[in-house]
């Protein structure tokens, strides 16, 4: 049997990995801890220099599902082993209830159970990661350059803004359906221009409608895993560990020598002899932080952690994007192009805003909501989701035990600001005046959720129906302030040897979705980690 070259090298890597995992080694020189969007790059880049050895730990499993390599298939990932499926506590601002709050647990994070759109955050994002940091390098204009480099981008050519020959291939759908194309229609006799793409000039403007970007080449899902750790795989300086669930940092007084990982149902110890990574998300960074001593010292000692670091901003400061879904019912039933979403809207709740406050990502499928709303979507259709860009409220990350078993309580806290609710109130009422515009005439039936008219059932709907983007964010957050958790370098304060990169560094949760940010987090991660130890690019 002849076997292609894509045969061949996955065989290499397969044979490879098995080699490594069998004979793991006491000590790396750098162990990252966590294969999602950050992580992926992280570990693929330092492991450009040969002669580094990397150690990457992944709690999930492999990515070779079809669940995962399918983009339409991506809703069956929700809930299964490949999401950590986490709960918020129930809130008094959604009349209780506990928002289902999902997060990959499998080789590439949530790049492998995401809607794949790309998204690169707004320039105004960026200006203030470097107001924060105190460092001008997370400005916009230094964080073009990272994009120039990772992104292989298929559209019309953007040379001040767009890279052409990066690992990330970005495009968008070749045939739109026709209800992509309403919606910008839509959208620009609203009053919202319309641009040619959605992260050049767009995420320089206040407002804005394009078809989406995705990550889909060839009808397969591309994963930041795919497209930075996976091409290495092969060589024999880069472990990747699968099933290896990280549960705290080893510590030499203030110094970070290794960590404490399960593998196989047993406790095993790597130790680090350059640096630790922490690339676990917003959910599991801070848990993993407290629960090696680094964290609030009233959180600590209450679960009788002894207490390495005082940094009572780890675990504070959760964000997340919130969204709404309004449904239509169609006339026929329609196509749905790749993942599913196709068109992307930023808009303003107030036009003195500097940048959108208001996301909505257009999806060929209605969204079931929450029982709570008392309507059931229709067999066929599609939702808007629409969304809080900017969110005010604030949640928490805690833990509810010392051990690596007891889970963690988030407290997303979501429409807790007064101004959420009223931004809440307007990207609905813009959502409906797109979805009932007369360029929908031939597609759709009619209106079914929300239906509302009054403001009380409205608010009652925007309650009962909150969910989330799953974009979870900045609760080990860079800055300069008390409540800053790490520095512009992305160093934690007060421990040598230990860095975070994942979207828990963000100091304010990005416009629109977070994986392409995450991706200049690892990227920015990797050149520091380079710089401050010798390592050759």
């Amino acid at each position: 049997m002849i076997h292609s070259d894509e045969d061949e090298s996955r065989q290499a890597v397969l044979q490879n990995q098995r080699r490594l995992r069998t004979h793991l080694q006491a000590h790396y020189d750098f162990i990252v801890c966590g294969a999602g969007s950050s992580g992926s790059v992280v570990a693929g880049r330092l492991a450009e220099d040969k002669d580094v050895r990397v150690l990457l730990l992944e709690a999930g499993e492999d990515d070779s599902e079809p669940c995962v390599i399918e983009p339409g298939q991506w809703p069956l990932n929700l809930g299964s082993s490949r999401d950590w499926a986490f709960l918020g506590e129930p809130s008094p601002h959604l009349n209780g209830r506990r928002l289902p709050l999902s997060m990959g647990k499998v080789l590439g994070g949530g790049s492998s159970i995401n809607v794949m759109v790309w998204a690169r955050g707004h320039k105004s994002d960026w200006d203030y990661f470097a107001k924060e940091s105190g460092d001008p390098a997370w400005g916009y204009e230094s964080v073009l350059t990272y994009y120039q480099k990772i992104e292989n981008w298929q559209g019309n050519a953007d040379l001040a803004r767009r890279g052409t020959s990066g690992p990330v291939f970005v495009a968008q759908p070749e045939a739109p359906q026709p209800l992509a194309i309403a919606t910008l229609q839509a959208a620009g006799e609203l009053g919202i221009p319309t641009f040619e793409s959605a992260n050049g000039e767009m995420m320089e403007s206040g407002e804005g409608a394009a078809i989406a970007e995705l990550r889909i080449q060839g009808g397969k899902r591309q994963s930041v895993f795919r497209s930075y750790t996976y091409p290495r795989m092969h060589q024999s300086n880069l472990t990747v560990l699968t099933g290896a669930y990280v549960t705290r940092v080893i510590l030499d007084g203030s110094r970070a020598i290794g960590v404490e990982a399960i593998v196989d149902d047993e406790l095993v110890r790597f130790g680090a002899d350059q640096e630790i990574i922490l690339s676990l998300g917003a959910v599991h960074t801070p848990k993993v932080l407290m629960q090696s001593g680094i964290g609030p010292e009233a959180e600590l000692r209450r679960h009788g952690i002894p207490i390495i670091q005082n940094l009572p901003g780890v675990g504070e400061n959760h964000q997340d994007h919130i969204a709404f879904g309004c449904t239509w019912e169609y006339a026929e039933p329609q196509q749905v192009g790749g993942g599913g979403c196709e068109a992307v809207l930023y808009a303003r709740s107030d036009s003195r805003l500097q940048a959108p406050d208001i996301i909505q990502c257009q999806l060929e499928f209605a969204v079931p909501p929450p029982p709570e709303v008392g309507l059931a979507a229709p067999e066929h259709g599609w939702s808007m989701f629409a969304g809080l860009a900017q969110p005010k409220s604030r949640g928490r990350v805690r833990l509810s035990g010392p051990g690596h078993n007891d889970p963690v309580v988030i407290a997303p806290n979501s429409l807790s600001e007064p101004g959420d609710l009223e931004t809440a109130f307007r990207t609905i009422e813009l959502c409906r005046e797109l979805g009932n515009s007369a360029r929908f005439g031939s597609l759709i039936k009619r209106e079914v959720i929300p239906q509302q008219r009054d403001r009380a059932s409205m608010e009652s709907f925007i309650r009962n129906s909150a969910v989330t983007y799953w974009h979870q964010s900045c609760t080990a957050k860079m800055g300069l302030d008390s409540m800053s958790v790490v520095d512009a370098r992305l160093r934690v304060y007060g421990i040598d040897n230990l860095r975070i990169a994942d979207a828990s560094i963000m100091p304010k949760i990005t416009v629109g979705n977070t994986m392409a940010p995450c991706v200049v987090i690892g990227e920015r991660a990797a050149d520091l980690l380079k710089a401050d130890n010798g390592t050759s690019a």
